[in-house]
């Protein structure tokens, strides 16, 4: 099997799905780890602890951010230099772009510890929520770097043929973030910093397995002397962009989330809203995943120049994102009762909160997953600009405007509409980039 054999086959739903099932697998356990910390927390300790949890997010964002920008950038720069076949200095870069994460983790570490006391000081919270918050978020930034390391790792373990390996550490540490959850809380008695422990050494497994497997020369990508070379880091921050955006306003838009919620519910509604998250996150995982296991194609292709497979991948991708809209919100609607009621108990207030909240939200599932696939796509064609425009758009112009507007127009329910709406305005933006762009990519 030669290093580009997988690239080479003909373009099929078979063999696109061989890339991207695994990693809608992967998507899908990254996102259960956050859920599995929700329902020991919710069922062990009480709402008010999954409160905290969501209230640390923004946090957690601003950590993440430019990891995940450079590991989404750099896997476009990379493996449209592997497309070019410049295989030696698509691995100086990628050992160049690693150890810029295992830097910029120790500074977002230190800047986590230093913003976490006055945020959550000024939010208002009640003192036993106040607690929780940095309980959790104390014990969570310990393991800043390994899990800058694994949103690295899993993008370059599928570019480099080895998504299986990377669905393979997924679960490990998705089964060992509910092994350790249990112990911790339940066990060990230790509280909402015991499942924040669980997450990090969950987290933690794919970067030791990357550590090993980039370390050996089998690997189409691998450990090599590194080339410092600034244009190729900025190359994969201005690609990237469009992720760091997202994640950077997602933390601001879930801020936003907790003080409306704050201001019309009280901090049951904070708790309603971290359930009805988690449902929209694992659903968009589906998409996430896709997008992610796609990418690596999209960019060598670009780079191949081969218009006829671009055009034939993105035509089929099309196809599978409807579907699985379509099955992710009748599923959504039929399951609601039952998924709120694994977080909170049916005579509890948060539970009523949050099944009017989800039926009302899952109709933004219609339109995420071609938001998503349109700015993912525009990243692996190593076009930030348009990228960032429409990641920026959706996760934050759109959400602002919504979430300013509605509540006052229908209150509670105005909070709910925020995202379906917000989410249709970004479709109609995505769409006209899609169209605009179709010729220049051959898509």
């Amino acid at each position: 099997m030669t290093e580009q054999n997988a690239y080479e086959k003909p373009v099929t739903l078979g063999n696109i799905l061989r890339f991207a099932v695994p990693t809608i697998a992967m998507s899908v356990f990254m996102s259960f780890y956050t859920m599995v910390d929700g329902l020991f927390v919710a069922n062990l300790i009480g709402t008010d602890a999954l409160s905290a949890i969501n209230l640390t997010a923004p946090v957690i964002s601003l950590v993440t951010a430019i990891s995940t920008m450079l590991a989404t950038g750099g896997s476009a720069v990379i493996m449209k230099k592997m497309g070019e076949q410049k295989l030696l200095e698509a691995r100086e870069d990628f050992t160049f772009l690693i150890l810029v994460n295992a830097a910029v983790g120790v500074v977002m570490c230190a800047l986590g510890y230093a913003l976490m006391g006055p945020v959550f000081s000024g939010m208002g919270l009640s003192k036993a929520v106040a607690g929780y918050c940095v309980a959790y978020l104390s014990r969570y930034l310990l393991f800043t770097v390994p899990i800058l390391l694994m949103n690295n790792f899993t993008l370059y373990m599928i570019a480099s043929e080895k998504a299986a390996l990377s669905l393979v550490c997924s679960v490990a540490g998705g089964v060992l973030n509910i092994v350790l959850d249990y112990v911790f809380i339940a066990g060990l008695d230790m509280g909402i910093g015991g499942a924040a422990l669980a997450t990090g050494m969950g987290y933690s497994v794919t970067a030791v397995v990357g550590l090993f497997v980039f370390s050996g020369k089998k690997s189409l990508l691998h450990f090599t002397r590194p080339a410092f070379r600034l244009r190729v880091l900025t190359s994969a921050a201005t690609n990237g962009c469009s992720e760091m955006a997202t994640a950077l306003v997602t933390g601001i838009i879930t801020m936003m989330f907790n003080w409306t919620m704050l201001r019309y519910v009280g901090e049951d509604g904070v708790a309603a809203v971290t359930i009805i998250m988690y449902v929209l996150m694992f659903a968009s995982s589906l998409y996430t995943g896709y997008s992610y296991g796609v990418a690596p194609m999209v960019s060598f292709y670009y780079g191949e120049q081969n218009g006829e497979k671009q055009k034939k991948l993105v035509s089929l991708s099309l196809r599978v994102i409807g579907v699985i809209s379509v099955l992710t919100v009748a599923a959504s609607l039929l399951l609601t009762e039952p998924l709120v009621s694994v977080f909170a108990r049916p005579d509890d207030p948060v539970h009523g909160l949050a099944v009017t909240g989800n039926r009302i939200c899952t109709m933004a599932l219609l339109f995420i997953g071609f938001n998503i696939f349109a700015s993912g796509l525009f990243t692996a064609l190593s076009n930030g600009v348009v990228s960032a425009v429409l990641a920026f758009s959706r996760s934050f112009v759109f959400m602002l405007v919504t979430m300013l507007l509605l509540p006052l127009l229908f209150g509670v329910n105005g909070i709910w509409l925020a995202t379906p709406v917000a989410e249709l305005m970004a479709f109609a933006l995505s769409a006209a980039m899609f169209l605009k762009y179709r010729k220049r990519y051959g898509y």
